[in-house]
C-alpha cells in the first residue's frame, strides 16, 4: 500500500544517518585530540582506570623534581662542608706546626693563632650563610629538636633521622646492659705479706717497668723506698705520653681512698676496646706483681679486705659500653654510641659515670626539627626520608672528650681552639686542641659521607625508579586512553561513505512519497 502520512522508509533513513553522523563525530573528535576517551560516554570504566594512573603520573612526575631538588640541596650543603674540611685541616696544619716550638718562635706561634682564628670565624659564617632558595643549609635550622636531655647521663646527642609518622615527639629510651670500661691492671702494695720488715705502700727493692697505653710508651724506674704517691705522681706526668694514668685503689665498698696497703690501679683514659694498658717488668721488683679481674668485670678491688677474683697480668683492655636504644641492642665504641635505623639513626656520646653502671636508664624526647624530603607519589611515612644535619658552627663542631692536668673529662669544641679558649696555642694544651680538630674533621667528613650516601643511593635510586615507573604508567595510560590513529582514518573513511550513501538513501525515501501525484492524474 502507498501512504503519504508516514513515511518509514524516511524515518529509517534518517535515523541510520543520524548515528552515521554521531560516529562521524566521534571519529573526528578522536582524530583532533588524538584520544580515544574524551569524555566518560566514550569508555566509563577506561576513563576511570585512565584517570587513577593519571593521578599516579602526576604524583610520580612530582616526585621526579622533588628528588632533582634535594639532589640540589645536597650538592649545595656539600660543597660548603667541603670547604670547610679544607679550613679545619689548615688549622690541624697550624696547631702541628706550633708543636714544634723548638723551631719556631712565640711570635710565630701567636701569628698561627691569628690566623686559627681567622679560619674559626670563617666556619662559623659559613654555617650562617650556606643557603638553597632561602631555607639555611648548616646553621642548625635542619637539625632536630631534642628536649628532656640529662646532661650528667648523655654528654651530647647527634640526631640524622628520626620517623615520627604522625606522632608530635620520638621518645628515645637508653638503658646500659654492658657497662663502658677503661683498661685496668691492679697492683697490690700490701708488701707487709711478705714479712721480713717490707712497709705497706713502700717499695723493698728497685723495680724498672714499661707502662705502655694507646697513646705511646715510656720507661720508669724506681728505687726501693718509693712510696705509692711518688709512683701515682710520676706516672700521671706522664700521661700526656702513654694516655695511662695511676691512682690509690679504694676499698671494694666503694668508700674513702683505701690505705697504702689497698693497692693501686693503673689505667687508661680512654674507655672501650681500643683502649688498653700494659705495664711490663724489665728488672727487678720482685713484689711488683700486677693483676686484673679475670671475668673483666669493673674495677677496682680491694686487695686486703675483699676477696677478688684476679689473676696475674701485665695486660688489659678496655669494654664498649652496650645499650638498649629503644628496644634494640646497641654496641658502642667506648661512650659513643651509634644506632642506624630507618625510625631512628642518633648517634649519643655518655658521661662515663652513667655507661659504667648497668641497668641506668635515661630518656629524652627528639621534638620536631630535620628536614622532611617527599620523594614518592603518596604523602606517607614510607615514601618520605627524614635527614638532620646539625650545626656546624664553631661552639658546635668537634665535640672531643678530653682530659684535663688533673684527670677529669670535660667535652670542647672547636671554638675551645680560638684565642683565649682553653686549647688555644698560647695555652699549650696542643694535644687537646689536636683531638678536638680530629674530632671536628671527623663529623664533617661523616656528615659528607651521610649526605653522599643520601644523595647516591636514596635519591638518585629514587629518581632511576620512579622513572621507569613513569615510562610504565604512561605506556598503560596510552594503551587506554590515546586514539589508534591508524584505525580511526580508516573509520572516517567508513564513516564519511556511510553517510553520503545515507544521504541519498534519504532523499530516494523522501521522493518515493511524491509518486502518489500520478494517480491523481
Amino acid at each position: 500500500m502507498t501512504r503519504i502520512n508516514s513515511n518509514v522508509a524516511s524515518l529509517i533513513a534518517q535515523g541510520n544517518l543520524r548515528r552515521t553522523t554521531d560516529g562521524l563525530n566521534d571519529t573526528l573528535s578522536r582524530l583532533s585530540t588524538g584520544l580515544r576517551i574524551v569524555r566518560g560516554a566514550d569508555d566509563p570504566a577506561g576513563l576511570i582506570v585512565s584517570e587513577r594512573i593519571r593521578s599516579e603520573l602526576r604524583g610520580i612526575e612530582q616526585g621526579i623534581r622533588n628528588s632533582e631538588r634535594a639532589s640540589s640541596v645536597i650538592a649545595t650543603s656539600e660543597g660548603s662542608l667541603a670547604e670547610v674540611s679544607e679550613l679545619l685541616n689548615s688549622i690541624k696544619a697550624l696547631v702541628i706546626e706550633a708543636a714544634n716550638t723548638g723551631a719556631f718562635s712565640k711570635e710565630e706561634i701567636a701569628a698561627n693563632q691569628l690566623q686559627i682564628d681567622s679560619a674559626i670565624e670563617s666556619i662559623t659564617r659559613i654555617s650562617n650563610t650556606a643557603s638553597f632558595g632561602g631555607l639555611k643549609l648548616l646553621n642548625g635550622e635542619l637539625a632536630y629538636s631534642m628536649s628532656s636531655i640529662n646532661q650528667s647521663d648523655i654528654r651530647t646527642a647527634s640526631v640524622f633521622g628520626a620517623k615520627f609518622g604522625g606522632r608530635s615527639e620520638v621518645q628515645v629510651d637508653v638503658e646500659v646492659l654492658g657497662s663502658a670500661q677503661t683498661a685496668q691492671l691492679f697492683l697490690r702494695t700490701d708488701f707487709n705479706r711478705f714479712g721480713g720488715g717490707f712497709a705497706d705502700g713502700v717499695l723493698a727493692s728497685t723495680v724498672t717497668i714499661e707502662i705502655a697505653g694507646p697513646a705511646g710508651i715510656t720507661e720508669l724506674t724506681f728505687v726501693s723506698g718509693t712510696t705509692n704517691a711518688q709512683i701515682i705522681s710520676a706516672i700521671n706526668q706522664r700521661a700526656s705520653i702513654t694516655g695511662i694514668r695511676a691512682t690509690s685503689a679504694p676499698p671494694a665498698d666503694g668508700g674513702v681512698p683505701g690505705t697504702a696497703a689497698s693497692g693501686m690501679v693503673f689505667y687508661s683514659e680512654a674507655y672501650g676496646s681500643e683502649a688498653f694498658v700494659s705495664v711490663k717488668k724489665l728488672s727487678g721488683g720482685e713484689q711488683f706483681v700486677t693483676g686484673k679481674i679475670a671475668n673483666n668485670g669493673p674495677g677496682p678491688i680491694d686487695w686486703v679486705s675483699g676477696s677478688p677474683t684476679a689473676q696475674q697480668a701485665d695486660r688489659d683492655t678496655g669494654k664498649d659500653v652496650v645499650v638498649l636504644l629503644n628496644g634494640a641492642v646497641a654496641v658502642g665504641r667506648g661512650l659513643q654510641v651509634t644506632n642506624r635505623s630507618p625510625e631512628l639513626d642518633v648517634s649519643l656520646l655518655l658521661d662515663s659515670a652513667f655507661a659504667t653502671e648497668v641497668g641506668q636508664a635515661s630518656t629524652f624526647f627528639i621534638v620536631g626539627g630535620g628536614s622532611l624530603f617527599q620523594l614518592g607519589p603518596q604523602v606517607t611515612p614510607n615514601q618520605q626520608v627524614d635527614i638532620g644535619i646539625n650545626s656546624i658552627a664553631a661552639t658546635r663542631l668537634g665535640a672531643s672528650l678530653n682530659t684535663l692536668t688533673d684527670g677529669t673529662q670535660v667535652v670542647e669544641f672547636l671554638s675551645s681552639v680560638k684565642s683565649g679558649g682553653t686549647n688555644d696555642l698560647l695555652g699549650g694544651n696542643l694535644a687537646n686542641a689536636s683531638r678536638v680538630l680530629e674530632a671536628a674533621i671527623e663529623e664533617v667528613s661523616i656528615l659528607r659521607g651521610r649526605l653522599g650516601a643520601f644523595e647516591r643511593n636514596t635519591l638518585d635510586t629514587n629518581v632511576r625508579s620512579l622513572q621507569a615507573s613513569l615510562e610504565n604508567l604512561t605506556a598503560s595510560e596510552s594503551v587506554i586512553r590515546d586514539a589508534d590513529f591508524a584505525f580511526e582514518t580508516s573509520e572516517l573513511s567508513r564513516q564519511q561513505v556511510l553517510q553520503s550513501a545515507g544521504t541519498t538513501v534519504l532523499a530516494v525515501a523522501n521522493a518515493n512519497a511524491q509518486s502518489v501525484l500520478q494517480l491523481l492524474g
